[in-house]
């Protein structure tokens, strides 16, 4: 480890992580709404000038909220960022190396520490933490890693990724629904807050939305605003409009059921933006889905929380997906033995900071994806990558000052060696306690459980088999079906 300068603010998040816990497992607490977009770039919001986009509802959140506009999601691709969120760890400690690895049962999640603390537990959309590769189809009940493992009383959920006129599983039961998928799962998302406001109990849920993931498939309407794009870039951001159209059906919804002011709804995304789509996803940065570097990495997010945000604002504060868990509990009074080591740090002081002087992040924020590593400290980022996109290629280390170069285009790993090496220290130590959970270290029997499934295609599961007859009829799965054929 190495030493940093820590300001006021700065010991004051250190110290909200050590000591959450201190209080016993609370039974209230503020309702909590996660939602996240699958695939939206850090460009892509009206809030940050999109030249064609318009997100009137995002932009509400952030005037309304806290903005996060140095905001990191785990992981370049969409399953481990969900690994992260749910337990506050790097994705590669909880056996979601990529997309379609299934969550480690040995985790210990969010959702199960909020049950424990009397919450109700929701989950809707988007699950992408079983195993399933290829795209979302409705889980099964028989599936050993439902939502249901990790800590959600009810859900309504797809394996992956998926637009209109969804077919979604209710606890293992399928459910053909009409529409765009982004307002039905909000929808069905609001009957469950309303049902936790009639029983008097707080409620956690989470939305997970399909959009704008691939295939794109927008209504004509929602498409027509951008007829002089080509076909996919039109439905691409036609999804987006009517992801957009849902958050603000969200936010009326809660203020319908009188629980606005003291719902916490956190929105983000799970990775940065898509090539190939123009204009462009990454609203200037380097790169994609799927790369460090911050096109990859940088996502939209906001929190809206009216009783619990002191002063309405901005932050150029470095957070992550990773300090999803750490907060909600300092926030909760959860007990420290709901949580596994952490990756992640407190936000609290952030939402409860009036004169928005944030001051320094005190412990770098480290991703880990296809055998490359990234180390943010601050305006430092570290990168130990490959050169191009060969998987045998060397890696090398990057240093980039993202407060002077956020399109990270000057390497200053030779300028600045005192920074590089007391970074790659950091890399190092974090490596080698990386190694250790991978192995199952952390978990009381000191190895992974031998039981946990490895990713495969659900057209390889025989449970499922019996669907493919009607849904090689359907557009979404008949080029999987067709193709195990």
């Amino acid at each position: 480890m190495y030493t940093m300068l820590w300001s006021t603010i700065a010991i004051t998040v250190c110290l909200s992580v050590t000591t959450v816990g201190t209080t016993s497992a609370a039974a209230s607490g503020p309702n909590i709404v996660l939602v996240m977009a699958d695939d939206q770039g850090w460009g892509e919001t009206g809030y940050y000038n999109h030249p064609v986009l318009r997100t009137p509802n995002l932009d509400g959140m952030a005037t309304a909220g806290l903005r996060f506009d140095r905001y990191y999601a785990a992981a370049p691709v969409c399953s481990p960022t969900r690994a992260s969120v749910l337990t506050g760890r790097s994705n590669n400690r909880t056996g979601v190396e990529s997309h379609g690895y299934a969550l480690r049962l040995q985790e210990k999640t969010l959702a199960q520490a909020l049950q424990q603390a009397g919450y109700r537990t929701g989950h809707f959309g988007k699950w992408h933490l079983n195993g399933m590769r290829g795209p979302g189809v409705p889980l099964l009940a028989s599936d050993t890693h439902t939502p249901t493992a990790f800590g959600f009383d009810q859900w309504l959920s797809v394996s992956n990724f998926f637009d209109r006129n969804p077919l979604l599983s209710r606890q293992g039961k399928f459910e053909d629904y009409q529409g765009d998928s982004s307002e039905i799962v909000v929808e069905q998302a609001l009957e469950f807050i309303a049902a936790g406001v009639h029983e008097g109990k707080p409620t956690f849920t989470v939305i997970w939305y399909g959009t704008p993931h691939s295939p794109f498939v927008a209504s004509d309407e929602d498409r027509s605003a951008f007829a002089e794009l080509d076909s996919d870039s039109q439905h691409h951001y036609g999804e987006l409009v009517a992801m957009d159209r849902s958050l603000g059906a969200l936010r009326a919804g809660l203020r319908k059921l009188n629980i606005g002011d003291e719902t916490l709804v956190w929105f983000t995304s799970d990775n940065g933006g898509l090539p190939r789509i123009a204009p462009s996803t990454a609203g200037g940065l380097r790169d994609f889905k799927g790369s460090l570097y911050e096109g990859g990495l940088r996502v939209p997010a906001v929190i809206e929380w009216p009783a619990g945000i002191a002063k309405p604002r901005a932050t150029q504060f470095p957070a992550c997906a990773i300090d999803i868990f750490s907060t909600l509990a300092d926030i909760v009074g959860l007990p420290p033995n709901t949580m596994l080591p952490q990756d992640g740090i407190s936000l609290k002081p952030l939402l409860d900071n009036r004169d928005g002087v944030d001051g320094r992040r005190v412990k770098p924020i480290p991703f880990n994806y296809a055998g490359q590593t990234a180390v943010i400290d601050n305006q430092y980022k570290l990168l130990h990558v490959r050169a191009g996109k060969n998987d045998q290629a060397d890696l090398r280390y990057e240093l980039y000052d993202l407060d002077a170069d956020l399109a990270e285009s000057k390497n200053l790993l030779e300028e600045l060696p005192e920074v590089a090496q007391r970074m790659q220290q950091h890399m190092a130590a974090w490596q080698a306690e990386l190694a250790d959970s991978v192995a199952g270290l952390d978990y009381p029997e000191r190895k992974v459980a031998e039981t946990h499934p490895q990713p495969r295609s659900w057209t390889a599961v025989p449970e499922y088999e019996p669907y493919f007859e009607e849904w090689s009829k359907r557009p979404e799965y008949r080029a999987a079906i067709k193709k195990r054929q």
